[in-house]
């Protein structure tokens, strides 16, 4: 028989399964060719003017849930594929494109580990090596040669890998610096009945709280863990986090926060945080600029946690951040992917950055016009972004299974 603690961990696991609605079983994702984009299959999502969107790969190659891409070395990517919300399903995918044959061309795949449990986070580290994030683990490996195996090494072991956000995300900083999204137990510090906790929320007591963001220092010629604890706390879920690279804010650790789950409409807003060390930013209690949120009011002091750098819309669901390259037409930009499925989710947006080099203003639609259209194309539902060395956005969807890549538009004409 199952624990209490068991039971309520199912729930919520089963809970953020059906809120993501990941697929269980393989059926057409709803696409319909729009002739070709780069010598690959175009698709009819929107994109600047000149642009064109490709579609790389889908189920057709085996893809069930990606969820992160980058590129490790030129020309070969790297693909976190979660599977499903069931423990050990997940693969870390090697993807390589195609350079001649017949249009339309597609992807082409190796398995480099398989039963990985729920991964997440993918990431380059100051070593060399890449850093990828499961549910309670951490750990990197070089960079193998083309057809070659990983040497898997441990970095972080135990974190906590139940309730409903067990994924852990991933961020590099300055000085061997390493930021670790730790999600919430719950979506509100609710039980599976929805009745609230009693004060203090349980996720943000004792010396391991969750719902917080942790700092993991690496140090000495073979960056070994010399500590591990708590950078800043009352963050639901960070599964959007990076540290700016350069600018006047180098260093800075922003936070997309994938707020709490209302029903309504517009309510309450999405945030982006600027994280500080030590600074509590008013999850279960507080929802956008320092306002309480349901069931709290009057029960904690909002103005005492730190108020957003910015507000984004309601729903719109903050998957993953990074900044442009330098070298690209995406610099000085930070990019986001917005999964949500209420307007306006579903879309790449960027972000230009300010004199004090922070993100401001209006967004930037980088893919967007990705609302249902039947007989055309599902929902978006962009869940990863990169940019490769050759300055090309690359855009990852769980739900649709899908890998995309924003390219320039050569005119080819739609086949009919």
């Amino acid at each position: 028989m199952k624990t209490n603690h068991a039971i309520r961990a199912s729930l919520a696991a089963l809970a953020f399964g059906c809120t993501l609605l990941l697929p269980v079983a393989g059926h057409a994702r709803g696409y319909t060719p729009q002739g070709l984009c780069g010598g690959y299959t175009r698709l009819d999502i929107g994109s600047p003017a000149g642009t064109c969107v490709a579609l790389l790969a889908d189920e057709a190659q085996g893809l069930r849930a990606p969820r992160r891409i980058l590129e490790v070395a030129p020309g070969r990517y790297w693909v976190v594929d979660m599977g499903s919300w069931e423990p050990r399903r997940g693969r870390l995918l090697e993807m390589v494109l195609p350079t001649e044959g017949a249009a339309p061309r597609r992807a082409r795949f190796s398995v480099l580990a398989e039963q990985l449990d729920r991964p997440l986070g993918l990431v380059a580290g100051p070593d060399g090596k890449i850093y990828v994030g499961e549910s309670g683990t951490i750990w990197r490996t070089p960079i193998p040669l083309p057809g070659g195996t990983l040497q898997r090494e441990t970095v972080i072991d135990g974190l906590p890998g139940d309730g409903t956000h067990p994924l852990k995300e991933l961020a590099f900083g300055p000085g061997g610096r390493l930021y670790v999204n730790v999600g919430s137990d719950s979506d509100a510090c609710r039980d599976p009945s929805s009745k609230q906790y009693p004060l203090p929320c349980p996720d943000l007591a004792g010396p391991k709280p969750r719902a917080a963001v942790y700092e993991a220092v690496l140090a000495g010629p073979d960056h070994k863990l010399q500590s591990f604890k708590p950078f800043a706390t009352g963050l639901r879920n960070s599964v959007a986090l990076t540290v700016l690279p350069d600018g006047p804010a180098k260093g800075t650790v922003l936070q997309g926060e994938n707020s709490i789950d209302y029903e309504d409409v517009g309510q309450p807003p999405e945030e982006l945080n600027r994280l500080q060390a030590g600074r509590d930013y008013g999850w279960p209690y507080c929802v956008g600029n320092r306002q309480p949120a349901r069931g709290y009011e009057n029960r904690h002091d909002c103005k005492a946690t730190e108020a957003p750098l910015m507000l984004w819309p309601a729903h719109a669901a903050p998957l993953q951040m990074i900044t442009g390259p330098a070298d690209s037409r995406f610099a000085g930009q930070l990019l986001v992917a917005w999964r949500g499925h209420q307007p306006p989710g579903h879309r790449v947006v960027g972000y230009k950055l300010d004199a004090r080099g922070l993100p401001s203003g209006k967004p930037i639609e980088w893919l967007a016009g990705w609302s249902p259209k039947a007989g055309v194309r599902p929902m978006g539902r962009p869940t990863g972004i990169t940019v490769d060395r050759q300055g090309r956005l690359l855009a990852v969807e769980d739900f649709n299974r899908t890998i995309l890549m924003l390219l320039p538009d050569t005119g080819a004409a739609p086949q009919k």
